[in-house]
């Protein structure tokens, strides 16, 4: 009888434990031999031909953890120079913790400093569960909760994803469909291909994918492929170029300086 009363008190404890592995296993996995750690890529802005300013984005060159999960740090920052700075001073920074083994956020921060406007804000993701909890500092309202889609994205962590895919086995005209949560709400990321072309930026002529993200109707770009990205034709698949299409004309985002890569880049002589 002791026996039984003991198997009795194990047997839950061991269903809790499974339960959790359980959890744990609903998450995808994605292979990814992209990118890594210690990677740094810097580009330039321009607003037609001024240089308005510059951004980077780079994985820290540590893993980090979240909910004891290792992750890659992914940092992306941008800031305005030169006139732009003094008319219209930003300095941006969005961050995700992408978990290194589904390629999904499990945190995502940002920090928002333009003119006057200011918001800070962290979503913590869980999978598991499908929700989010958000906290910004403009809202009163802390530890807000909304549900998301299976699979979620962020701003960030989107564009990682991307790079993992084998961009060789799709056609022009094939879209690759995401769902994200940024602020309150879920949106829709899906992007399509449109081939492979040379592009030229400050760190060379570099063989590309170009993909555009479908943008919604709103007021600032024009259409809904206003907004190209090129990611390189090799095994980094990095972005060497942005090209965004606006009412008030065009910006591009160029590279051209990078270090830390897999692979070398597909320069073009």
């Amino acid at each position: 009888m002791r026996i039984k009363h003991q198997l009795l008190l194990v047997l839950p404890l061991l269903g809790l434990v499974l339960s959790g592995f359980a959890l744990n296993d609903t998450m995808r996995t994605v292979k990814n031999d992209s990118f890594g750690p210690g990677e740094v890529l810097q580009y330039k802005v321009h607003y037609g031909i001024i240089n308005a300013g510059e951004a980077t984005i780079h994985v820290s060159p540590n893993l980090q953890r979240i909910n004891n999960r290792p992750c890659y740090q992914a940092t992306v920052s941008g800031k305005t120079t030169g006139s732009f700075d003094f008319f219209h001073r930003i300095r941006d920074t969005w961050s995700s913790y992408i978990d290194t083994s589904s390629m999904l956020p499990l945190r995502f921060y940002r920090n928002i400093e333009e003119g006057r406007y200011r918001r800070k804000e962290t979503t913590d993701f869980n999978h598991q569960t499908n929700t989010v909890v958000v906290n910004d500092s403009r809202d009163e309202k802390k530890n807000q909760v909304f549900k998301v889609p299976d699979n979620a994205q962020d701003m960030v962590s989107g564009f990682y994803y991307l790079r993992t895919l084998d961009l060789d086995r799709y056609k022009p005209g094939q879209s690759i469909r995401m769902q994200g949560f940024l602020g309150d709400e879920v949106f829709d990321m899906t992007v399509t291909y449109k081939g492979v072309t040379t592009v030229e930026t400050k760190a060379g002529k570099i063989r590309a994918h170009r993909l555009t993200p479908r943008m919604p109707k709103n007021k600032l770009f024009s259409g809904e492929d206003a907004i190209s990205v090129y990611f390189s034709d090799d095994v980094n698949k990095i972005p060497v170029m942005f090209q965004a299409e606006m009412f008030v004309g065009s910006v591009k985002v160029d590279l051209y300086k990078y270090s830390g890569l897999k692979g070398r880049l597909n320069v073009v002589k």
